[in-house]
């Protein structure tokens, strides 16, 4: 088990950023009185298994490593919760775009063409777009082809290269359409990947939730307690804080919630990602 004295918080090293982030996230804690560590973990299907494992007291999880965390502890008669989640999390979408100049005004247009998305683990990127695009009768592979851009597999789409591969490949010619989150079309034109009025967007998908802090129900409850005290606690206005919560890109800590993940829960059991104990099925899945 986690040492009880000393709170351990899981993140993956997606950013060198992360290492500053977290470091500065040990001073506040320690600065009112709660000892704090972390472990940086490559991927986060190794973390869902540390944290289920005992080794860590809470885990920074993507929402897909939420459902996994989720799979995992039900199959071993254990329970996750969300206890906190940053304000940019909620309420997300992705777009479907298509060149401005493209003769594709429809997503029924997208029949026997080629759509671009992110890495194979992005749910921002690959697996609710894919599902939008379920919804509205066309199957992947099927009716349409998928043109992967896996990059830093584990990550869960976090560092965001693939989504600007995607982007890349559509401007270029090679995918008649491609998959983003909502604020990435916006910050792809700002860095000039997506020329300003080159695209077009066919669709947006459901809004949806992204990170959130998981913990084990049950498990060090006040030591837990303290540190979901002390988070949400954390303000803008803290000039000292402030500078923290810019580099992980929020405003104000929320309270943890679960109903932004469903649809992504009916991706992964489309894709067949995960199966219903968490156990990885895609056999292309490198991490």
């Amino acid at each position: 088990m986690a040492d009880r004295e000393t709170f351990v918080l899981g993140a993956v090293a997606y950013d060198p950023k992360v290492v500053t982030i977290w470091e500065g996230f040990k001073t506040y804690f320690a600065r009112h009185g709660l000892p704090f560590d972390f472990v940086l973990y490559s991927n986060y299907e190794r973390q869902v298994e540390e944290h289920l494992a005992g080794r860590l007291h809470a885990a920074w999880n993507s929402p897909l490593a939420w459902i996994r965390a989720v799979r995992m502890a039900r199959a071993t008669g254990k329970e996750v919760e969300a206890i906190a989640m940053r304000d940019s999390d909620q309420d997300l979408t992705s777009v479907i775009i298509t060149r401005a100049a493209s003769r594709i005004q429809t997503l029924a247009d997208l029949k026997n063409k080629i759509v671009a998305v992110g890495a194979l683990d992005s749910p921002q990127a690959t697996m609710l777009p894919l599902h939008h695009l379920r919804l509205n009768d066309l199957t992947p592979e099927v009716d349409f082809a998928v043109q992967y851009n896996d990059l830093l597999g584990g990550k869960h789409g976090d560092h965001i290269g693939g989504e600007r591969e995607a982007a890349r490949a559509l401007m270029n010619g090679k995918a008649d359409a491609a998959c983003i989150i909502d604020a990435n079309h916006l910050f792809f034109v700002k860095e000039g990947t997506l020329p300003a009025g080159a695209t077009r967007i066919l669709a947006q998908t459901a809004p949806f939730d992204h990170c959130n802090f998981t913990v084990v129900k049950g498990a060090s409850e006040d030591l837990i307690a303290r540190f979901r005290e002390l988070l949400l606690a954390m303000t803008y206005e803290d000039a000292e804080v402030r500078p923290l919560l810019d580099l992980e890109g929020l405003k104000a800590w929320r309270e943890g919630r679960i109903e932004g993940y469903r649809a992504l829960e009916a991706a992964i059991d489309e894709m067949k990602f995960y199966d219903e104990d968490g156990k990885i099925l895609n056999p292309n899945y490198r991490y």
